[in-house]
């Protein structure tokens, strides 16, 4: 265990950072899983009508380093392909 007070002080800072990073990260996975559904589902026009929340999302995760840039990059292009595709079909 830490002993000095500036050590103690991380360890407290480091545990609330984790918590929210936790909470930001599993709102994230709830998202995505949530516009794939939809997808799963065929619904085009509620899946269009979530499309710029789980966009903004997924930037605001990479913005605060939950995950990186390119990553989110990657999700927004397959998820905007999977809804092109079901829409065509």
């Amino acid at each position: 265990m830490a002993n000095t007070f500036s050590a103690l002080k991380r360890v407290r800072q480091t545990g609330r950072k984790t918590e929210i990073n936790r909470a930001r990260k599993s709102r994230l996975r709830h998202q995505i899983r949530t516009f794939r559904r939809l997808l799963e589902t065929k619904d085009v026009s509620a899946a269009n009508a979530a499309l710029p929340g789980t966009f903004s999302i997924i930037d605001r995760a990479a913005k605060w380093g939950i995950i990186k840039k390119n990553t989110a990059a990657r999700y927004k292009s397959r998820l905007t392909n999977r809804l092109k595709a079901t829409a065509a079909a």
